[in-house]
């Protein structure tokens, strides 16, 4: 039972982490409002994530892919390792680069306002 609280307890703090941003950054609701501006400035060339959004899509694609679930079927537990890696990568990836796109909104000039 210690566990399970001590578990429930490291789940309630991330989450509280990530809703009101951590070390004073974007709350997790900016940053999943900054995905697709983010996607719409690479794809104009304002902003230089297009390789970053690349590797990420690949990422996701890999690991819902029907083509991933071999690995699991035979190899189990060491199967599901790759797709581990490849989550912890993404979320890290997601969270840095929507970091970086919103300071780089903020600090941006703007252009063609008066």
């Amino acid at each position: 039972m210690a566990k399970t609280l001590k578990r429930a307890a490291a789940f309630t703090a991330l989450a509280r982490a990530l809703s009101s941003g951590s070390r004073g950054g974007p709350t997790l609701g900016q940053r999943l409002g900054a995905l697709p501006r983010m996607m719409r400035a690479s794809a104009r060339k304002e902003y230089d994530g297009g390789m970053r959004l690349a590797l990420m899509a690949a990422a996701t694609a890999y690991v819902v892919s029907p083509i991933d679930a071999v690995p699991e079927a035979f190899l189990w537990v060491f199967g599901l390792v790759d797709d581990a890696v490849a989550v912890t990568w993404l979320a890290g990836s997601i969270l840095s680069e929507t970091e970086r796109f919103l300071e780089w909104e903020r600090t941006r000039p703007t252009l063609g306002v008066k």
